[in-house]
């Protein structure tokens, strides 16, 4: 059997053996693929209505029995909220690249680290969406083109959840149920509480309450959200979130009464975790609170739901009931403190193969 297993290296790694006319395989390279949540081709109306349709029909993300949840979401949901959402997007569109931020974030962390990583010339480094393009599949497939035998999949998310990180995962295993010759395959996981991270946001909320010509009364760190019933079923984005920001705000050493943690874009009728972000923005405002600061620990890059819905929504919500002076933290980004996060998960699944 050894012998057997030794000759078939031996072929693998002698292409003079190969006929003439095999085609070329590339080999002996390793893959980094960063994955993130999508973003639409563009903000008019079908661009909008596919990438909805892709994200709404993922099981992860709802987990409504499919005869409940179709003819909400073909003959409700798709019908008028492209157009709406399309208008959403516009006002934070990348009109130069024509591309959502989160597209051209991503693009750039992949690049910078790329090249923090190169004196490791067999790494390659890209990118993909869970949602719209550049797809998970198209990416792999460009990976194993190039040689990439093994290949380390980078979710950026930081707190772990069915409908962010294994629905990243799921789609990238279903394109390698298609590969007749499998790289094999390590997921980084969530990195809610690694040290690194931690410092990176901590230090972000700093440096921006230096550049205010204000002090916070109140420091709100927001999550995105979720269904309580996903948390019942023992998902554990809540309890990560929640470290995260116990984590955060005893590194910055805030006062308790002065820190919220809460949850942000809720869809829908079910109930979903508590407090939330907008209605917590409305009663501070009510009960006179005149400065408040906004960060949002869980997005590794801006997109729709921090640029539109908290610098913008949260924002006009906060002045409109009283408010007057209002902030919101950028995520990370492609910040150097935000690609030495990445690159320090990444150095660390590569233990082994590099």
């Amino acid at each position: 059997m050894m012998n057997e297993m030794a000759r078939t290296r031996e072929f693998v790694a002698d292409r003079s053996t190969w006929p003439a006319d095999h085609p070329r395989v590339n080999y002996g390279r390793i893959g980094v693929l960063l994955l993130n949540l999508g973003t639409p081709d563009g903000t008019s109306y079908w661009p909008m209505r596919r990438y909805l349709h892709e994200f709404l029909s993922d099981r992860r993300v709802i987990e409504e029995p499919r005869w409940k949840w179709w003819p909400i979401l073909n003959l409700l949901i798709l019908s008028t909220r492209p157009t709406s959402k399309g208008k959403d997007y516009d006002t934070i569109w990348n009109k130069e690249l024509d591309e959502g931020p989160l597209k051209t974030i991503t693009r750039n962390q992949a690049n910078s680290l790329s090249e923090r990583l190169a004196g490791h010339p067999e790494v390659i480094v890209d990118w993909a969406m869970r949602y719209a393009n550049p797809s998970t599949e198209s990416r792999l497939r460009y990976l194993q083109e190039q040689g990439c035998e093994k290949i380390l999949l980078v979710p950026l998310y930081p707190q772990y959840a069915a409908a962010t990180s294994a629905t990243a995962c799921d789609q990238a295993f279903r394109a390698l149920m298609k590969m007749r010759w499998q790289p094999a395959v390590r997921v980084a996981p969530r990195y809610h509480d690694d040290p690194v991270y931690i410092e990176a946001v901590a230090k972000s909320i700093e440096t921006h309450l230096e550049g205010l010509d204000f002090k916070p009364e109140k420091l709100i760190a927001t999550f995105h959200g979720m269904p309580e019933k996903y948390l019942e079923k023992g998902d554990p984005y809540h309890c990560q979130c929640q470290k995260t920001s116990r984590l955060l705000r005893e590194r910055l050493d805030w006062p308790k009464d002065n820190w919220l943690t809460t949850f942000q874009s809720r869809f829908g009728n079910d109930p979903w975790l508590q407090p939330y972000t907008d209605e917590t923005v409305e009663r501070l405002a009510k009960e006179g609170v005149k400065n408040l600061t906004l960060v949002a620990p869980g997005f590794s890059a801006d997109c729709l739901e921090t640029l539109e819905e908290l610098e913008g929504e949260n924002r006009e919500i906060f002045e409109e009931h009283g408010g007057e002076k209002f902030s919101y933290v950028p995520a990370l980004n492609d910040s150097e403190a935000g690609i030495a996060v990445i690159e320090g998960v990444v150095r660390r699944e590569l233990m082994g193969w590099v």
